[in-house]
């Protein structure tokens, strides 16, 4: 694919360009076991192509790939008898690092559409290599039992330094540019870690989230913008318990595997509350856990990650 520059947009309408995928063939993929039927045989695959957002490292940000991940996946999923199914997991591994400067194409396998639920498989590729790998499900309107946990009581996001007002002293250009163009307020009610340690060293924090302009009216737009969201600061405790801020370099991090349940309606362009921690860290792994609220209470996701944090001594 051809090389792609860094667009001269805000950073709202870059992240809403760079969803907005592409529809690019069909692919045929031999299947076998209980699909439609118990049949074995060839599906159709959709393809889908999309631009990615330069970083100053040159690696893909996860959080951009797990977005059009579930563009591509919802793209593919149809209403039925006149109700819309929309996302309630995601499941994925990151198995290689791509190149920010450089496009990438989706594969999505119609795995399953059945009378609640519908599976889809999503490859995100690069030069013929495999970044992502997800499968997703998604459901039609349903009714049940209903409880969920309560949102813990924390400052309001107006009294709290936003990214750019936290970073405003460093000297690191990548840390100031990572603050400047992201689509996304960040506000820690603990204290960042991108240019120093946490002074507390606690596995746990909480950040208020929302995007920095209003988005269409699209349940799957917001719930991709949510996951894009919640690769930011997951691993965060982690770091927080052991003293190491994101700027240290002696610092060699990854995402391994990124798993969420949307259990209601998102709007990430309203601010989102995201509780964090980490019960355990080991083998150069640390493990991150989430919930995300809305403002009034209301529990809309859950997030688990696994990634690489290895200390170069």
């Amino acid at each position: 694919m051809d090389d792609i520059s860094e667009p001269d947009l805000d950073p709202v309408t870059d992240l809403l360009e760079v969803l907005d995928l592409e529809e690019v063939g069909r692919r045929h993929i031999e299947v076998s076991g209980d699909g439609e039927a118990g049949r074995t045989g060839t599906t159709d695959a959709l393809m889908f192509r999309g631009r990615s957002q330069p970083q100053p490292h040159g690696r893909v940000f996860g959080g951009q790939v797990l977005a059009q991940c579930v563009i591509a996946a919802g793209r593919t999923v149809e209403a039925v008898d006149g109700d819309d199914r929309h996302i309630h997991s995601l499941h994925g591994y990151f198995l290689r690092p791509g190149d920010s400067e450089r496009g990438i194409e989706f594969v999505v396998e119609r795995m399953r559409d059945g009378r609640s639920f519908s599976a889809r498989r999503v490859h995100a590729v690069q030069d013929g290599n495999i970044l992502l790998s997800m499968i997703t499900s998604f459901q039609a309107p349903a009714g049940g039992l209903d409880h969920q946990d309560t949102m813990p009581d924390v400052p309001d996001p107006e009294t709290l330094p936003s990214a750019e007002e936290a970073l405003a002293g460093t000297s690191d250009p990548r840390v100031a540019m990572f603050a400047r163009r992201r689509a996304l307020d960040l506000r820690h009610v603990d204290g960042q870690v991108w240019a120093s340690p946490s002074p507390v060293r606690e596995p746990r924090q909480r950040v208020w989230i929302k995007a920095r302009g209003e988005l269409p009216d699209d349940p799957l737009l917001h719930a991709a913008v949510l996951a894009y969201s919640s690769d930011y600061t997951l691993l965060e405790p982690v770091l927080r318990r052991h003293g190491v801020a994101w700027s240290d370099p002696r610092l060699r991090p990854a995402s391994l595997d990124h798993a969420m349940w949307f259990h209601r309606p998102p709007r990430i362009d309203q601010w989102t509350l995201y509780t964090q921690s980490s019960p355990s860290a080991q083998g150069g792994r640390g493990l991150g856990l989430g919930r995300m609220f809305t403002r009034d209470g209301t529990l809309v996701a859950t997030v688990a990650q696994e990634g690489m944090l290895r200390i170069k001594e």
